[in-house]
């Protein structure tokens, strides 16, 4: 039977301090994140004038909405097509934008691995 050497407590220590440090970095990402400008767009027109931007950060937080000039002056609010396909153009936007933010995120907290699991163990 081989003998126990008592190096355990040490291992775990350390163990310990590198998932602090990590969960650390986590934080130091996840701040970025929140300050990551993502732009959403849809339409595309001339110059962008029928277009709708949406402003979101990396955690999908929509912070801000523009329409193009040609929107903003054509679209009457009374038509139901028009209400229709503005709503469209805005998830378009909402929808380009997310799926930016999650390139972003995955790109950020990927070398994190399932780390973000760990909820309140550290």
């Amino acid at each position: 039977m081989a003998a126990y050497k008592g190096g355990g407590m040490g291992n775990m220590q350390n163990i310990m301090k590198q998932a602090q440090k990590m969960q650390e970095q986590m934080q130091e990402v996840d701040k970025e994140l929140e300050d990551w400008e993502i732009v959403g767009t849809s339409g595309g027109g001339a110059e962008g004038d029928e277009t709708v931007v949406v402003y979101m950060n990396a955690k999908k937080m929509i912070n801000g909405i523009e329409f193009g000039s040609a929107i903003s002056s054509t679209v009457d609010l009374s038509d139901e097509d028009d209400v229709e396909m503005l709503e469209d153009l805005i998830m378009a936007a909402i929808n380009d934008g997310y799926k930016k933010a999650e390139e972003v995120y995955d790109e950020k907290m990927g070398p994190f691995g399932n780390m973000g699991g760990l909820g309140g163990l550290l």
